[in-house]
């Protein structure tokens, strides 16, 4: 049988005022200290959970905050975000709920109607009547992950350009001065795999070398076409920055099917460092990106638009580390 607050106001002998009061932590209502920690003691004793639906009704909205997805694959880094936010979330008291729209569907309404969250994260800008809708309800938070609207940049998309940056950097100074860049071929990766990209071109420009090579990587076949067209052309390319370890890893097996020595004759570096990146052959250089600053920027902003504060500005502080090893 599920325990009542008025089990707990009749172990603690108060009523179930007091109970409520203490238990919801009621403003300007003045419990006594010994009063308030017996009510404690025994909510405890008795393993009573307050209802979610109650709760819900008298704030006018729950604990939760959801998260909402495009149809992006849920790779090592998005799973690594979501983790880390939900424990970030989850030291004020709120819970993360994520969901990923269906292939094709657009709106979300329904789901935050129902839901009736504490706010909403929304991962890009493709919902914009939804946003607005979202604003009108009066539910305070609205962000959006990668935001390329002018004056808006999202805290996601710097960070991607300075991954292609950084990958540049790290090919020049070991001495490589035409530059390729595998592509993955899932549309869906557009948010993240155009804005590095832009950064692999950015740096290249900035050492005056020529823009990258690039070329779309398939993994559900060996590329062999594409180490053909980098290495066949009047310059070669010597060095492939790919967007993530797993196109990399497909660099990797295709440089080995056309007889191309990886790093002597293509040096190959990836992003994310999964688990599997140092067991490739070679081993995989790679740009390793922690998610913790991310995660506690997006739990700062929720915290602080529920308290009525302005949100803090991100910093874009996020740990990007190059991890070298055998490949670059």
């Amino acid at each position: 049988m599920k325990v009542t607050s008025a089990d707990v106001a009749r172990e603690a002998n108060v009523s179930r005022a007091t109970v409520s009061y203490v238990l919801n932590d009621t403003p300007h209502q003045k419990i006594p200290e010994p009063t308030r920690q017996r009510v404690l003691d025994a909510a405890r004793r008795l393993g009573y959970t307050p209802s979610a639906a109650a709760r819900t009704l008298r704030r006018g909205r729950s604990d939760v905050v959801l998260l909402i997805l495009p149809t992006w694959p849920i790779g090592h880094v998005v799973g690594e975000m979501i983790e880390v936010t939900t424990n970030e979330l989850a030291r004020h008291g709120l819970t993360l709920v994520t969901h990923q729209l269906p292939t094709g569907k657009r709106s979300f309404s329904s789901l935050w109607r129902t839901v009736s969250p504490a706010a909403v994260v929304l991962a890009d800008t493709t919902h914009t009547e939804e946003h607005a809708a979202i604003r009108d309800a009066g539910i305070p938070v609205s962000f959006a992950l990668l935001d390329d609207s002018p004056g808006r940049e999202g805290a996601l998309t710097s960070a991607q350009v300075q991954i292609g940056r950084m990958q540049v950097e790290h090919l020049v100074a070991a001495g490589h001065s035409v530059i390729g860049y595998a592509s993955p071929d899932d549309a869906r990766l557009d948010s993240f795999a155009l804005p590095r990209l832009e950064g692999v071109r950015i740096a290249c420009e900035e050492r005056v070398l020529e823009p990258p090579e690039v070329r779309t990587i398939a993994l559900s076949s060996v590329q062999a076409t594409a180490i053909a067209a980098w290495r066949n052309r009047r310059d070669p390319v010597t060095a492939v920055c790919a967007y993530n370890d797993e196109v990399a890893l497909a660099v990797l097996a295709a440089a080995r099917e056309a007889g191309v020595q990886v790093p002597d004759d293509l040096a190959v570096i990836g992003v994310d460092d999964i688990p599997v990146a140092k067991f490739a052959q070679p081993p995989l250089t790679t740009i390793k990106i922690g998610q913790r600053a991310m995660a506690e920027h997006i739990a700062a902003s929720v915290v602080c638009a529920l308290e009525g504060k302005q949100p803090p500005p991100y910093a874009g502080t996020e740990s990007k580390v190059t991890v070298v090893r055998s490949s670059a």
